[in-house]
């Protein structure tokens, strides 16, 4: 702290900052070394605090408006572009597959469709919905849910034959990847829950497909799990 006369005569304080001054020598000479307070280094760094708590605001604004962005093409999606495309492309071509083709046949299409559609990652819920409408619950779901054993069972083996790049692929996105590896632990039972709990939720199931592999998951409970887990979905698209 030091005191300056002002132009009344009276006394000025002002604030300085402390500076350490320590003299030491080595076999080259002396020499002096300036260090400050450490009261002046720790208001140093307290500065970059604003721009810091600024950057995170900014990065919570830009999260937000990119959450609404996604709410938005979603509500266009089901509200306008999904009932358009349904009804403009999709239920034609059903239709056309009925009074085009027999009973048998359908049941051939929808079963090889339901089967392999899966394993070149295409969606089969049309072929659940066609089966809805020509054979009803009984037959449709049992035809359904039999051809879905094979459309899970396939990219399992195949994953089986590129374990090792799977593998490394996972450990790339260990966040995104915790969810696949919790299908992989514990007894049998908590496979075949973590594995009917993943289908039920909505994981992207053609990734898992591939994946579960990946986690040590065995087959039994893997299969058990995922056609236990498909029960609602397949029921959705036959009742739709």
């Amino acid at each position: 702290m030091t005191y300056d006369d002002d132009e009344d005569g009276g006394r000025r304080q002002e604030v300085v900052a402390d500076l350490t001054l320590t003299i030491q020598s080595d076999d080259t000479g002396d020499y002096v070394k300036l260090m400050a307070s450490p009261s002046s280094t720790e208001d140093a760094a307290e500065e970059p605090s604003s721009p810091a708590r600024g950057g995170v605001v900014w990065y919570w604004v830009k999260l937000v408006v990119l959450f609404l962005c996604l709410g938005f093409l979603a509500v266009v999606v089901l509200k306008w572009v999904g009932p358009y495309l349904i009804d403009k492309e999709v239920i034609p071509v059903i239709i056309w597959e009925r009074n085009t083709f027999s009973n048998p046949v359908i049941a051939v299409l929808v079963f090889a469709s339901v089967a392999l559609f899966p394993t070149i990652l295409l969606p089969s819920t049309p072929s659940m919905w066609v089966a809805g409408m020509t054979f009803g619950y009984g037959f449709g779901f049992l035809l359904i849910i039999s051809a879905a054993a094979i459309g899970v069972s396939l990219p399992f083996i195949i994953g089986s034959l590129f374990h090792h790049k799977l593998e490394g692929w996972l450990e790339k996105y260990p966040k995104k990847a915790s969810i696949i590896r919790s299908a992989g632990g514990g007894n049998w039972f908590h496979q075949f829950r973590a594995v009917a709990l993943i289908r039920i939720s909505p994981f992207p199931y053609m990734v898992f497909n591939y994946c579960a592999v990946a986690t040590n998951v065995k087959y039994g409970p893997y299969i058990v799990g995922s056609l236990i887990g498909m029960v609602p979905e397949v029921f959705v698209a036959l009742y739709t």
